[in-house]
């Protein structure tokens, strides 16, 4: 009689991809529009500030705004004509196009 063997169980993904034009354009769009600042402030109570330091900054800052969206549509566009992987990791974090 042969022993029996335990049921193999398949584990999860210990990894985790991470776009690098979509989180580039994200940290891009978060330094132009001062969500931080904003953040800090409805944190502290004070909505109304932080709606017009957004608006204030958004509104000084259109044609960087612009320039980061386009920039990033069309790094979209040409990375997917290319059939490019993984382009770095670190530890549990892929860094991908």
């Amino acid at each position: 009689m042969a022993a029996r063997r335990k049921v193999r169980r398949s584990r999860p993904k210990r990894t985790f991809n991470i776009s690098a034009i979509e989180g580039g354009a994200a940290i891009s769009l978060l330094g132009s529009t001062g969500a931080a600042a904003a953040a800090q402030e409805a944190l502290n109570g004070n909505i109304k500030g932080a709606v017009n330091t957004l608006q204030s900054n958004i509104m000084s800052n259109k044609s960087k705004i612009l320039g980061t969206l386009g920039a990033a549509a069309l790094g979209k566009f040409v990375a997917k004509s290319f059939r490019v992987g993984r382009v770095a990791k670190l530890g549990p974090i892929g860094v991908s196009l």
